[in-house]
């Protein structure tokens, strides 16, 4: 079987989501973060194609406002940056909507986009979503993205029930779901994620609930 090809796209990885309204619930977003952090170490000890996204809306915006502290990069990420990733800044719920990351990625060859960052309940789903449409095999790092919690009209999920949920349906159809430490013994052994299927998962689940 051919190594995958890939890279590591760190999703809105933002102060607003350590000290904004849309602060990151669960899991912890320190423990979240240190994943990330890890990811890109992995990323860059074994020269895996880099994208960092940034949220970005107009000046005044209540979140995200171009050059605002809810706009910026967790220093953390800030620091660790390199002029050979790929910067893009999207207003959209997928890094491929209005962006150039896709044609960067397939000039780098990538066939596989390894998702980390902010939200699982938003950005992250939205692009792993978006990847299907490109033909890109998607890639979610459970411990290493983070969801919040949500209450209106419809209803209400805690973001441990959201996040849960979210990564459950992403393996069942479009994204292999793992943790940061298997996802560096693939990245190692140059193979790919195990990843379920719906009618996998959906016979699975009969077993567990019935019906």
């Amino acid at each position: 079987m051919t190594a995958p090809r890939r890279a590591l796209v760190v999703v809105d990885v933002q102060q607003e989501y350590f000290s904004g309204v849309l602060q990151v619930q669960a899991p912890p977003r320190e423990e979240t973060l240190a994943q990330v952090l890890a990811a890109l170490d992995v990323a860059t000890e074994h020269d895996l194609p880099v994208v960092v996204v940034q949220h970005e809306l107009p000046e005044g915006a209540p979140v995200f406002a171009v050059g605002s502290e809810s706009w910026s990069l967790h220093p953390e990420v800030e620091r660790r940056l390199r002029p050979s990733w790929k910067r893009a800044s999207k207003d959209k719920g997928s890094v491929f909507a209005g962006t150039d990351v896709a044609a960067w990625l397939a000039g780098q060859g990538v066939d596989t986009v390894t998702i980390v960052g902010y939200m699982t309940n938003n950005c992250d789903i939205a692009t792993a979503v978006g990847a299907e449409d490109l033909g890109l095999a998607a890639e979610v790092l459970s411990d290493a993205t983070g969801a919040i919690h949500l209450a209106n009209e419809a209803g209400e999920v805690s973001a441990e029930q959201l996040h849960a949920t979210l990564l459950v349906l992403l393996h069942s159809s479009f994204a292999a779901v793992a943790t940061t430490a298997a996802w560096t013994e693939a990245v190692l052994a140059g193979r790919t994620l195990p990843r379920s299927d719906l009618g996998t998962s959906a016979t699975q689940g009969r077993a567990v609930f019935g019906g």
